[in-house]
């Protein structure tokens, strides 16, 4: 029971569930209140510096479109510069989670950017995808659900993304002009895997119903931004999920998207995919109720929604049933070492173990099971990196002190015992980072 928890192994479950693990001094600091600590988070804080100074979408979305009609050389250098952005990004991200004082919105902040997936399985996404989840994601995950999905829908990196970009209502004047036409995958994507969710209870009139609302969404390639073409709107009304949209343009995407959002459907499929990331793998159904009652009853409150989560016995139930997927592990393995490493061994890092941030294999995001980060050959990578790791940093830390560091509590005393009696301390470290008492979260 949660109540006889020893201080201790709270403080280690919430900052590895709720966090990214825990970092020198992180655990003497939060075992005397870990709910409180977890808590204390639920209220928005100012932007991190190096996200308020981030260069952003919009010249990155113009510089892209100016080099593609110049073509040759300028493109060329162009995509150079584009995957130089990416691996920079990756970098920064990482290193924000791994050094936040506020790891609860870092995790939050990814867990949304996942949801609303854009992917470098389109190359151009590859400079845009830390813009994207600054822009449309961060500024709302203790805001309203409605307002992240109309920021994220609507954003250039999912517009390009989706093909959203491209799309023309048949009957609009562009479309009747130029034999081009609807493209519907923004819209399937926004109600099978944004919000209604794959048995929302919609079918192929919705999506296309919702593709054609979409119409005229599309890009200024001068100034990088998204922008509203009427030409290229469908007009008329709309008919989606049985509701009348009426004929009014640009407005029609917000009053689609926020009815969307008000359907139950969509709070089941928050709530299930969030229970899902913080509870366990199969959560249990009472939590996945409880949360989508909180979203129904706020409106999709997304504050009062995770401090319904935080609150859950749950979420607090030992042990900790979440294997870290690699993005997680190589964060947690930064915080707790509080290592100094270069940039290109994070990115080569996340790339070795098979999680590239904003490279999910599709718009579904990066599995969220163990089973999808637990085949042999990634269990060899990461006990391979670990002890490279160990390699790297073994001599300058004392893995025993590492342990306390990193699990307190959560190390038994089988993991100490074979880490006293490793031949070296590189080994003993990567010991302790292979273990499954540090791959849990």
């Amino acid at each position: 029971m949660v109540m006889t928890t020893a201080p201790g192994t709270l403080a280690a479950h919430a900052l590895s569930r709720f966090g990214f693990g825990a970092g020198p001094g992180d655990l003497d600091r939060v075992k005397s209140d870990p709910r409180g600590w977890v808590e204390s988070q639920l209220t928005p804080r100012p932007l991190p510096a190096i996200v308020a100074d981030h260069q952003g979408s919009a010249p990155r979305v113009a510089d892209m479109a100016a080099a593609r009609k110049a073509k040759g050389e300028v493109e060329e250098m162009a995509k150079k510069r584009g995957r130089e952005q990416y691996r920079a990004d990756i970098a920064i991200r990482t290193r924000l989670a791994a050094g936040s004082d506020a790891p609860l919105q870092e995790r939050l902040v990814q867990f949304w950017s996942n949801h609303f997936t854009v992917s470098t399985q389109r190359p151009v996404i590859a400079p845009l995808g830390l813009a994207y989840e600054n822009e449309a994601i961060r500024p709302h995950i203790l805001g309203n659900f409605r307002d992240m999905a109309r920021a994220a829908i609507l954003h250039p990196a999912m517009l390009i993304y989706l093909d959203n970009a491209q799309s023309i209502g048949p009957d609009s004047k562009a479309g009747q002009k130029r034999d081009k036409g609807l493209n519907e995958n923004l819209g399937r994507e926004a109600l099978e895997l944004h919000l209604l969710g794959v048995d929302g209870g919609y079918h192929q009139d919705d999506v296309r119903a919702m593709a054609l609302v979409l119409t005229g969404w599309t890009l200024d390639e001068e100034r990088g931004t998204a922008t509203f073409a009427p030409r290229r709107h469908q007009p008329g009304e709309k008919v989606l999920l049985g509701q009348r949209i009426p004929e009014s343009g640009i407005a029609e995407a917000a009053a689609a998207i926020d009815m969307l959002c008000a359907h139950p459907a969509t709070a089941n499929h928050v709530a299930q995919r969030l229970a899902r990331h913080f509870i366990a793998d199969n959560p249990p159904p009472a939590a996945v109720t409880a949360l989508a009652k909180a979203f129904r009853d706020s409106r999709g409150d997304l504050a009062h929604v995770t401090a319904t989560l935080v609150k859950m016995d749950a979420a607090w139930a030992q042990p900790l049933a979440k294997m870290r997927s690699p993005n997680d592990f190589i964060t947690a393995t930064l915080r707790a070492s509080a290592a100094e490493i270069p940039d290109d061994r994070i990115v080569n890092a996340m790339n070795l173990l098979g999680q590239m941030p904003f490279a999910a294999p599709s718009p579904a995001g990066w599995p969220d099971k163990a089973a999808d980060w637990t085949g042999p050959d990634a269990i060899l990578r990461r006990i391979d990196w670990s002890l490279a790791f160990g390699q790297r940093v073994g001599a300058k830390l004392d893995a025993r002190s590492f342990i306390d560091t990193a699990l307190g509590d959560l190390a038994d005393d089988g993991l100490r015992q074979a880490v006293a009696r490793a031949p070296s301390p590189a080994e003993a470290l990567g010991l302790v980072l292979s273990s499954p008492a540090f791959q849990r979260r």
